[in-house]
């Protein structure tokens, strides 16, 4: 099919207009200005999208339509779409995706219900039964159980290993080997994986393969959001983020995406129709006014409290170990602050610490526990709950929680200390954070 674009309407308003080019943080408030997914020029705030169906004006458009749908010929950041169905594709979505691709760099993203749907389908379009994937030992408790206990019954290999050392990836690439997939910071370890040097190890192999052999790097951007890193630019080929963690920051919807190359985007749009896992357009709206024009300014001030905690936890006489990035004693330091870096260049560590009490496995453990137990029951500034990047600090106990899913032979192997707390950082004032944090510690 011949791409032929179509435009909206022109509104008389928008004729000569010439817009410059504007900051990532001007960005993710305004969005593209003169959206061709919806003319909405009279809104101050972008309009919320609550339809399943669409009034086509004939079945001529209506076939039109189904042969848009995900053909390659046919651009969608550029022509006018027309919907059909909310599952196929829908306004405040696509307005939603629009910006995330731009201010992580990327040609295109693909919105889904939860970050889970968005691992599930960036893998799924890159490999198929009988080949391979290469992933970090240490994952989120439900991606490891995606690749661990769903992969093998679909005849899919996978080797977990430890791609903090490039020349573990290099034994464990094999002749179907399709995809590398990692997160950096590594969730809850706070390990990091240096990207440019996976990417120079896969275009190593990459150059001996064809072209339908070809391996992609997939890395879980969600600790991070791209206010701290924008994998793409130093050498991913996808990204994937949770939009119900630091996109969000109000812990309110659940959503995921993947961004990435425009070559992929077909895929990943039949992926999402035929799986049935579009992210619902209220959620898409709510991250689109709320979540990402406060994204900026939540993170510059919860880094600020991070790092001040980090600090005092590091000091503290009961903890044993303290793992940020923005801490000298981070063993990636220097990795850390040429990696992790907001829009204008400046080192930007997250809002993430994992620690660790003193203590063997099972006394750390209890101690832990203590601990968390104190601030459920006391603490008015502190939530013990599983999620992060919320504007409420959240601590959680990963080994029997976000982890539950990794064996509990297999944690201590892949980093996941059977005392290790993790710590989101939210929005309080780091005064009440750290007199809670002190308060529950004395229980200990």
């Amino acid at each position: 099919m011949k791409n032929t674009p179509r435009t909206l309407p022109k509104n008389p308003r928008h004729q000569g207009r010439q817009l410059r080019p504007v900051e990532p943080a001007t960005l993710l408030i305004h969005g593209r200005f003169l959206s061709n997914k919806w003319d909405y020029s009279d809104h101050l705030i972008p309009p919320a999208s609550a339809s399943t169906a669409y009034r086509l004006e004939s079945v001529e458009r209506g076939a039109e339509g189904f042969l848009e749908f995900a053909n390659p010929e046919f651009d969608r950041r550029e022509g006018a779409p027309i919907y059909i169905y909310d599952r196929l594709d829908e306004p405040t979505r696509g307005m939603l995706e629009d910006n995330l691709a731009a201010v992580e760099k990327g040609e295109t993203a693909i919105a889904f219900a939860t970050g889970m749907a968005a691992v599930s389908a960036a893998l799924g379009v890159l490999v198929k039964t009988g080949e391979h994937v290469v992933a970090h030992r240490t994952i989120y408790g439900c991606s490891y159980s995606l690749l661990a206990n769903w992969y093998p019954r679909y005849n899919i290999g996978v080797t977990f290993t430890d791609l903090t050392r490039p020349e573990n990836l290099r034994k464990a690439i094999k002749a179907g080997t399709r995809v590398v997939y990692f997160e950096s910071p590594v969730n809850p370890n706070l390990e990091l994986i240096d990207i440019a040097v996976m990417r120079e190890v896969v275009e190593a192999e990459n150059r001996k393969r064809k072209a339908d052999q070809q391996i992609s790097i997939v890395v879980d951007n969600t600790f991070n959001t791209p206010f701290c890193q924008r994998p793409l630019t130093i050498g991913a080929h996808l990204v994937i983020h949770s939009l119900t963690k630091g996109l969000s920051g109000f812990g309110t919807d659940m959503g995921g995406v993947v961004i990435g190359p425009r070559r992929l985007e077909s895929d990943l749009l039949m992926y999402r129709k035929d799986f049935g896992g579009p992210l619902a357009p209220k959620a898409a709206w709510s991250f689109l006014v709320y979540g990402l024009p406060s994204l900026v300014v939540r993170l510059r001030h919860q880094q600020v409290s991070a790092m001040r905690l980090a600090s005092f936890l590091e000091a503290h006489p009961k903890v044993a170990r303290v793992v940020y990035p923005g801490l000298t004693s981070h063993p990636q330091h220097d990795l850390a602050r040429r990696q992790m870096t907001d829009f204008e260049g400046n080192f930007a560590p997250g809002t993430l610490i994992y620690f660790e009490l003193h203590g063997r496995p099972p006394q750390a453990k209890a101690a832990g526990a203590k601990m968390m137990n104190w601030i459920a029951k006391n603490s008015p500034s502190i939530t013990l709950a599983v999620s992060l990047g919320q504007v409420r600090s959240l601590i959680e106990h990963p080994a029997s929680m976000t982890h539950a899913a990794v064996p509990a032979a297999e944690q201590a192997k892949l980093g996941i200390a059977q005392g290790g707390i993790r710590l989101s950082v939210g929005l309080e004032a780091a005064d009440d954070i750290q007199r809670d944090l002190a308060a529950a510690l004395d229980q200990v």
